[in-house]
């Protein structure tokens, strides 16, 4: 005597459920991976707060970068005081393995009208490196913590 075992659905198996990159439980796969018509660039920015020494200053930075990449791509954010002519709108970077800002002067002042700032990541969380002023990049020493 043979015995077939029949399938049945079990009474467990849960249904397929959807839910959108903000949790909302929605209809269908296509709705949950669909992207959303309301998404704007300050969407894909965090805010990340740096502090730089190099033993007599003290820049306050405020940096914004994409969370979505790696290094982080810097968006903007300003360096807000420490520095000649504060504030300074960042222009761009990276901060990963390595840091790169870029900023201009926004302040007044009879400063310099730009600043880079480059390091290497060491532990505890900070970055050792140079800055420098108008194209240069290796005109003082610093160390710039990492405060996110």
């Amino acid at each position: 005597m043979t015995t077939q075992a029949r399938r049945q659905k079990s009474p467990t198996r849960a249904e397929h459920r959807f839910h959108n990159p903000q949790g909302a439980e929605v209809k269908t796969r296509d709705e949950a991976f669909a992207a959303p018509a309301d998404v704007s660039a300050e969407a894909v920015s965090v805010e990340c707060k740096l502090e730089l020494n190099n033993g007599t200053v003290t820049f306050a930075i405020t940096a914004k970068v994409n969370p979505n990449t790696h290094p982080y791509v810097v968006t903007g954010g300003q360096i807000t005081s420490g520095i000649c002519g504060a504030p300074w709108d960042i222009t761009g970077g990276f901060i990963g393995d390595s840091i790169r800002i870029d900023a201009k002067r926004a302040g007044q002042g009879s400063c310099a009208n730009t600043v880079t700032i480059v390091g290497e990541y060491q532990n505890p969380p900070a970055y050792r490196g140079t800055y420098g002023f108008d194209g240069a990049a290796s005109s003082f020493q610093h160390t710039t913590r990492y405060l996110c």
